[in-house]
């Protein structure tokens, strides 16, 4: 089933690599046109280039993008209103690890993690809403993780920051179903996903990244890591009608880990 998203237009950060790229690249792939933003503006517009070299000019945009910025994603919506024609889809993908335990995560690690973890999902809602709302049927999916529904004894502000997507994404969505707009929010939840992430896994553990892989494979049932385009088919069916029923829910992408 060809052009399931044709007509929507999406907004995607952290669209430089890794999962943000593959959501782009999809929702490009079955009709979409995609503004890609990154802090990374250089990746972000190298992604852009290649998708309309795929499907034709004026597929994807891009631009520089601080999400924890308000000033950022005040120029963000104004872009989308500009070369998109206004937005329906909002992929809040952007975000870091919080390295440390309790004992070892500093302050500002902490608050680093949740201002692009956090603060830039509660942004880009707030600020994409009335556009949203001139697009309906609309759909906001928010990029949390498997370690925002399950714990780690080595990772308390990730797993804190991540669970704050999660119900910060249920908070929208009943805010948007309560005044009778066709706008969902939904969370999606992946576990480990071959990205540049990993690469900085195993640099941080002096690892050969096939070692790092092999360790993360046996923590999941499926006995392997998930692959991007595994996660962008998710966020595909999100952001697509086809899920027009779905609100306020998590999608978990995990491998069955959370079934253990």
């Amino acid at each position: 089933m060809a052009g399931r998203v044709a007509g929507k237009k999406a907004l995607v950060t952290g669209a430089a690599q890794g999962l943000g790229a593959a959501h782009a690249c999809l929702l490009a792939r079955e009709g979409a046109r995609v503004l890609l933003t990154d802090i990374n503006g250089e990746g972000a517009a190298a992604q852009a280039e290649a998708i309309n070299a795929e499907h034709g000019a004026g597929t994807a945009f891009a631009m520089r993008h601080d999400v924890t910025s308000e000033a950022d994603w005040d120029a963000a919506v104004a872009m989308a209103a500009e070369v998109l024609g206004g937005l329906s889809v909002l992929v809040n993908n952007a975000g870091v690890g919080v390295r440390g335990n309790i004992e070892t995560c500093t302050l500002d690690e902490w608050h680093k993690g949740f201002a692009i973890n956090v603060d830039s999902v509660f942004l880009g809602c707030q600020k994409a809403l009335p556009l949203l709302r001139e697009s309906q049927p609309a759909s906001i999916v928010n990029i949390s993780s498997i370690a925002g529904l399950i714990a780690s004894d080595s990772m308390p502000g990730y797993n804190a920051s991540k669970a704050a997507v999660w119900m910060l994404t249920k908070s929208v969505a009943l805010h948007c179903a309560k005044r009778g707009w066709d706008i969902r929010c939904n969370s999606v939840h992946p576990t480990f996903v071959d990205t540049p992430i990993l690469d900085g896994i195993a640099a941080n553990a002096s690892l050969e990244k096939s070692v790092v892989m092999g360790k993360l494979a046996r923590q999941i049932p499926l006995g392997r890591v998930g692959e991007p385009d595994e996660i962008a088919h998710g966020v595909l069916y999100l952001a697509s009608d086809e899920s027009r029923f779905m609100t306020g829910a998590e999608l978990k992408l995990d491998g069955g880990i959370s079934a253990l």
